[in-house]
């Protein structure tokens, strides 16, 4: 357990701007490790959604964010719980540039059930932009309005009709 703690460090040093590192790659790993070991995760899931806090350990390049939010999908999918405080720093991801940031955004919206999205899932249901996931083991190409109208209906189940969303696909 101690030498997983150790690449968990490096992997954070490889972050840190003064690691003079640029970190390519260093999301992902983490994820995929707390993605295994529960443990793991209980001491690190934390640390690794602070990359997306605007006060906490922001990263600021779209391609670090690409796979920040790749591995907050990963972690929700392995333990949804843990991934659950990231849910209020995803819609501003949505806004982007970065048409792959805003997809794994829209992707994660759907996973985290973040209805308060919805206004800026709503700007993405007309972006007509194609990009490339990671899906699993596989590359898959969406428009990023297919990710934002998936995330949507996935809201929708379970919420029978309620609100501003039930208005979408009535």
């Amino acid at each position: 357990m101690e030498a997983a703690r150790t690449v968990m460090r490096r992997l954070m040093w490889n972050l840190n701007e003064e690691s003079g590192g640029i970190g390519w790659g260093s999301p992902e790993a983490m994820a995929e490790i707390l993605s295994r070991h529960r443990s793991l995760a209980n001491e690190y899931a934390r640390i690794l959604i602070s990359y997306a806090m605007e006060n906490g350990n922001y990263l600021e390049m779209e391609m670090l964010q690409r796979g920040l939010l790749w591995g907050i999908g990963r972690l929700a999918e392995a333990w949804h719980d843990l991934a659950a405080p990231a849910a209020p720093l995803i819609p501003p991801y949505l806004a982007s540039k970065d048409a792959t940031v805003r997809a794994y955004a829209a992707k994660l919206a759907g996973v985290l059930k973040i209805v308060e999205a919805w206004p800026e899932l709503e700007h993405l249901l007309e972006d007509q932009t194609k990009v490339t996931i990671r899906e699993g083991r596989k590359f898959s190409t969406y428009k990023v309005k297919d990710l934002a109208a998936k995330a949507v209906q996935g809201m929708m189940e379970g919420k029978q009709g309620s609100g501003h969303l039930s208005k979408v696909f009535s």
